[in-house]
């Protein structure tokens, strides 16, 4: 059978998950009167409830005796090293881009690193139903950022297909409407190479990808390079950049992806991707083969973390009543289990026994890695995301990030005081229909907690993407969060009473009923300071009053903060305690004259 391996590449929101459905329902994998859920590819409860793609995962669809490997890629920019580990099993890729936004930061990262591989390209216009979409000049600059980043004149003439993936249709011509994905398929077929591989070679394979099944141990993903491997076969372990590494194993099971189902199979050939069990301590990067004496394939070098965040045991007077693993070395275990799995994650010990240095692609990848430890029933603590700095040269320099913002024409002057007092550069300013797009290269630091802002300024219209740049030198001082905290005086259950009296100093994020503890954020104050606040306060009974007379309090309502929303609100004295059941904010020192004395100079606590 001809097998073609391809990856599905985009910025976020473009519809590659949606794509991906479309190819599998016309590709023979589900039957006629068959119920399909919407992006199926998106298993991940995390994944579905966020609408986004976080692992990419492997799946196949059939056209005309032709298998089409597919590897779904996520869209973000945090999770960029998903996407450029799963480059090195495939052949060619399908761009997607968005009909109406285009080029997005993203889709510039994932197609540079296509190119640079020499993978052949399928332009895949989406959402061509959209009534704002500009198809012709989405095309143009298409082609534009290929020139950008020295596409050869083979990547340059690559086809251009116009689709709705929602719709499930495909076209050459976007002024004939489709029919079918029948275009698309052709394309794949035709302009895609089959893997040049020899069955008749000695078997080796390189692994991209890895996951834990609770019945066949470690499952290794990839595509075998060249030869064949059976059943039972005695196979070599080795790695390109450990050459200390070299061990033998056994292949327990082979399974090859039929639609979204894996199949157990006799036999792995040349050219196919396929998944492996029975090797307990493979990696991805690693490759298996027959021989002991045969070298290493060169896996891509994934680029470096630029934030990191300290996790911590939760020392917190709440500690240990919500979660089930509380200890440093319930932590520990699982952090360095997901830097195994996730290549764009390095974990190391911290400064004593109960902190780890997780440095990671971004904000989102680092909360992601957060809120799946929630879930898992993790009970931790957490500090500010801060940069990574470098020496180049011997100048200090700091990670810059491209940022690109769509918003309402009357609100740029408000988005471009915004960006200059996070040292951003303008780059480009240019119309996209009734809204304005500006680029700008902003220090990653600038950016935390800037969403929210961006979103206040543009009166919820504004939509903000970034990724990484380059290092620069240090831009120099940008100004912290401009609000204080409310803290609680004492430990206890928060009163109506006592949070009456409090909201008058600012936004509350703590409901009637609530336990608290002292040091606890419960609020933030807008005038900048902070300041602590009795929410545990109660009215006393009197001769001329009733303490339960409260019935004529009227609370402000308060929308509870998200593990995102904390990250950003917190400054650098503060840590966000996370558990399964809350997502509380604490400043490092809970004892109010401690903390007091700790802010004077040359203070010892």
């Amino acid at each position: 059978m001809e097998i073609r391996n391809i990856a599905i590449i985009a910025h976020v929101d473009h519809g590659k998950t949606s794509l991906v459905n479309a190819l599998l329902k016309q590709g023979g994998i589900f039957r006629d009167n068959q119920e399909v859920q919407d992006r199926v590819m998106d298993s991940n409860a995390l994944e579905r409830e966020r609408g986004i793609t976080i692992l990419s995962k492997n799946c196949s669809a059939f056209y005309k005796g032709v298998k089409i490997n597919i590897v779904d890629t996520p869209g973000h920019a945090d999770f960029g090293g998903e996407v450029e580990r799963v480059l090195k099993m495939v052949d060619g890729v399908l761009l997607v881009v968005d009909a109406f936004e285009g080029p997005m930061p993203q889709t510039r990262f994932v197609l540079e690193k296509a190119l640079e591989l020499n993978l052949k390209v399928v332009i895949v216009i989406n959402k061509i139903d959209r009534p704002d979409a500009r198809l012709d000049v989405v095309a143009d600059e298409v082609l534009e950022l290929m020139l950008d980043l020295n596409a050869s004149d083979e990547q340059l003439n690559s086809p251009i297909i116009y689709a709705s993936a929602r719709a499930g249709v495909a076209t050459t011509d976007y002024k004939k409407p489709g029919i079918n994905m029948e275009p698309l398929f052709q394309a794949i077929v035709n302009h895609i190479d089959p893997p040049k591989t020899d069955v008749n070679a000695p078997f080796q394979m390189l692994i991209s990808s890895t996951e834990q099944n609770d019945y066949l141990g470690k499952l290794a993903v990839g595509k075998v390079e060249s030869g064949h491997v059976k059943l039972n076969q005695t196979v070599y372990i080795m790695n390109y950049f450990d050459s200390s590494k070299r061990y033998s194993g056994k292949v327990v099971n082979i399974f090859n992806f039929d639609g979204l189902k894996r199949d157990p199979i006799e036999e792995g050939l040349a050219g196919d991707i396929i998944c492996l069990a029975g090797i307990p301590d493979i990696t991805i990067g690693d490759t298996v083969s027959e021989s002991s004496e045969m070298q290493a394939l060169p896996f891509v070098k994934i680029s470096e973390p630029s934030v990191e965040m300290t996790f911590m045991v939760n020392d917190s007077p709440f500690a240990g009543k919500e979660g089930k693993y509380v200890t440093s070395r319930h932590i520990k275990d699982r952090l360095y289990k997901e830097a195994v799995k996730d290549l764009s994650l390095q974990v190391q010990d911290g400064d004593t026994a109960d902190q780890f240095k997780v440095r990671g692609r971004g904000e989102m990848h680092l909360s992601i890695l957060i809120e799946n430890m929630r879930r898992d029933d993790y009970e931790f603590q957490v500090s500010r995301p801060r940069v990574l700095f470098k020496m180049i040269d011997g100048v200090k320099c700091e990670p810059i990030d491209k940022v690109v913002l769509d918003v309402p024409e009357d609100c740029v002057g408000t988005i471009m005081q915004s960006m200059g007092t996070k040292k951003g550069e303008l780059l480009d300013m240019s119309p996209i229909g009734s809204r304005m797009r500006l680029q700008f290269l902003v220090p990653s630091r600038g950016l935390f907690g800037y969403k929210s802002q961006m979103l206040t300024d543009t009166r919820g219209e504004g939509v903000m993407s970034s990724v990484f740049d380059s290092y620069q030198p240090y831009k120099g001082e940008i100004g912290g969060r401009t609000f204080g905290s409310l803290i609680s005086y004492e430990t206890g259950e928060a009163i109506t009473y006592g949070l009456f009296n409090a909201q008058g100093r600012g936004r509350l994020l703590v409901k009637p009923g609530e336990k608290v503890y002292m040091g606890e954020v419960v609020g933030a104050n807008p005038k900048g300071e902070d300041i602590v606040v009795n929410v545990c306060k109660k009215k006393q009974l009197t001769n001329t009053r009733s303490s339960s007379s409260d019935e004529a309090l009227r609370l402000t309502p308060i929308q509870p903060l998200t593990l995102e929303e904390a990250l950003e609100f917190i400054s650098d004295d503060e840590l966000v305690e996370v558990t399964p059941k809350s997502i509380r904010i604490r400043k490092r020192i809970l004892d109010h004259s401690l903390r007091a004395k700790s802010r004077k100079p040359n203070a010892e606590i």
